[in-house]
């Protein structure tokens, strides 16, 4: 195992041109910095793999670019995870029911699924049909049949209820 001594003689001397090097890859002075900095502490985490004698200078190259291939490939999961969220997000969020009151609720939750979902698009979220459609991933005159079907089938259910709230008149 080197000692904190053979360290310093033989590893130490290598920061400057680690440092040129990491500036190079990086492109810039903050993650050039931590890349050396990392490649530092690994070197002495690894300091018993490393024979004094040989090549220090290479040795800690290789820490080097393995680090920095390490936090380039880091970063690229990183973006494909976040691109992979966000359209996710924009896929599969659907407008939020607050301010309905129960029976508005229950009533748009006893929908089948496909004249609900028409419903919550444009009514709710007031997405153009085109834009429910592609969400949907169907013709917009599905959307447009859907929604139709969907909107008769809130008014029957809800129309005790809007008579109750003093939305519509009794028809008697």
């Amino acid at each position: 195992m080197q000692t904190q001594q053979q360290y310093t003689q033989e590893i130490l001397p290598c920061v400057p041109e680690l440092s040129r090097t990491a500036l190079r890859l990086a492109r810039g002075t903050a993650l050039a910095d931590d890349l050396v900095q990392e490649t530092l502490t690994r070197a002495w985490q690894s300091r018993s793999s490393f024979r004094p004698g040989t090549n220090a200078r290479a040795w800690t190259h290789r820490i080097l670019f393995n680090t920095y291939i390490n936090h380039y490939r880091k970063k690229k999961r990183e973006r494909e995870a976040l691109e992979e969220i966000r359209g996710l997000a924009h896929k599969n969020v659907w407008p939020t029911h607050e301010g309905f009151g129960d029976e508005v609720f229950a009533a748009l939750g006893a929908l089948r699924p496909e004249f609900r979902e028409a419903v919550e698009l444009v009514d709710l979220a007031e997405l153009s049909y085109q834009a429910a459609a592609e969400r949907l991933e169907c013709p917009v005159g599905t959307v447009m049949s859907r929604l139709h079907r969907g909107r008769n089938r809130l008014r029957r259910a809800l129309e005790g209820y809007a008579v109750d709230q003093g939305v519509l008149r009794s028809a008697a």
